[in-house]
């Protein structure tokens, strides 16, 4: 009971509009209080638990992100993309779809995502006949892609909470996330072909073939980018961590000789927000942390095991019920606390009835796709609202349609199919 008046005590703080961070404190606060705990005692635990060196990927990785926006890497990447797809109306949402999961294996973050794809995109996706409302819940719903394609922030904070290998829940969510580019690309082009009066801005071929070797050439040095953090990782040649940090000093020496867009001053401001959004990530795991050791005395997670167990006889039918609940909690919560309260919680329930943790990672990360662009908080929808310039009664529609057409099957799937999630890592030799 403890545990629930907490968790509903963040809910509700954060419905009112108070920050995340605060929302965290009173959600420790009160456990404490109502478990008799003494909370001095267990803030030196909630500190050590983030003396992590994984940990120091999360500036990094979000100042490449931040970097790649302000140095022309991702307008490249962009460009590169959408000569590839034939600039042809199909070919413009594949383009996006495809830049935000290129994006995602760069930064991890989806709020740069939109921030770049968008800002470069929605312009003459408009031109070639899309609207701009249905373009920006295409920028929110695809910017998402960055939570599944490795290297992805939110599966390191899963790492890092559940005591598990970054590497293989990196790995973990590939499957899931290249599924997810897919069904996306299918839905819009349903939708261009019903809706858009059909593909009739086709690019021959020569001048196709001719303008993706153009724009490849000057993408080089973007694209190696991936090739350097996701090659580095897996073929044993650094930790995330150094990948990181190596991600950051090879898109700064390009963004400021190779493309020449970058400045000291937009690596200042990258530092600088880079700095603030870790120092949010940092202290809501500190409070985290507290409360899963709190969750852990008081033996919380067992008690909520025993309850499911004893309600849901069918292990379908618990999976069915924790996707539902993640779907829900993700509708209020952002990404970051829904993977700091949640995992701990629920890791132990999917270990009594056969999920291992790796596979609950995948699990976690293709629902938080779909909570964080439902309505009522859905902050990276009413981010791509921003960049869009349109209000969000004009993007909910199409935003719906593409959760219900895409990620929910997706999420599905991957629920019901470990293999889908669990290959990756089991040939690499992490299971």
């Amino acid at each position: 009971m403890g545990a629930i008046i907490a968790i509903a005590t963040v809910v509700v703080l954060m419905v009112i509009g108070v920050p995340v961070v605060f929302c965290f404190a009173a959600m420790t606060l009160i456990l404490s209080v109502l478990y008799d705990v003494d909370i001095s005692s267990l803030m030196t635990t909630g500190f050590w638990s983030v003396n992590s060196v994984i940990l120091v990927a999360l500036p990094l990785f979000i100042m490449t992100g931040y970097l790649m926006q302000t140095g022309g890497i991702a307008r490249r990447l962009v460009e590169f993309v959408e000569a590839m797809t034939g600039r042809s109306k199909v070919g413009m949402g594949t383009a996006m779809v495809t830049s935000c999961g290129i994006f995602g294996a760069i930064s991890g973050t989806a709020s740069a995502a939109v921030a770049s794809i968008g800002s470069i995109m929605i312009d003459p996706m408009e031109k070639h006949g899309y609207s701009r409302g249905y373009t920006s819940a295409l920028l929110g719903v695809s910017s998402l892609l960055g939570l599944l394609i490795p290297p992805s922030i939110t599966m390191i904070l899963y790492a890092v909470v559940t005591r598990q290998s970054v590497a293989a829940c990196f790995l973990a969510t590939i499957g899931p996330g290249i599924l997810l580019m897919v069904m996306l690309a299918i839905v819009n082009r349903f939708h261009v072909m019903r809706n858009m009066g059909g593909d009739t801005t086709r690019v021959p071929f020569g001048q196709r073939l001719q303008e993706t070797a153009q724009t490849g050439w000057r993408a080089i040095p973007a694209l190696m980018l991936p090739v350097i953090i996701l090659g580095g990782i897996y073929g044993g040649i650094f930790t995330p961590t150094e990948a990181a940090a190596i991600a950051v000093v090879y898109a700064i020496p390009v963004g400021l000789f190779v493309y020449r867009e970058l400045t000291p001053g937009k690596i200042g401001e990258a530092v600088i927000k880079a700095a603030t959004t870790t120092g949010v990530i940092m202290v809501i795991l500190v409070f985290s942390f507290v409360a899963s050791r709190i969750f852990t005395l008081e033996q919380v997670p067992q008690e909520l095991t025993e309850i499911l167990l004893e309600t849901f006889e069918s292990p379908i039918l618990i999976l069915l019920m924790v996707n539902v609940f993640l779907v829900l909690i993700g509708m209020i919560m952002d990404d970051v606390s829904v993977i700091a309260i949640i995992s701990p919680l629920m890791v132990p329930v999917m270990a009594e009835i056969g999920v291992d943790p790796i596979h609950f990672a995948a699990i976690i990360g293709t629902s938080v796709v779909i909570g964080a662009n439902s309505p009522p908080m859905a902050p990276i929808l009413f981010m791509a609202c921003r960049v869009g310039e349109v209000g969000m009664a004009e993007v909910i529609k199409p935003a719906l349609a593409f959760m219900a057409l895409a990620a929910l099957p997706v999420m599905l799937v991957t629920t019901y199919w470990p293999s889908l999630s669990l290959f990756l890592p089991r040939l690499f030799g992490f299971m």
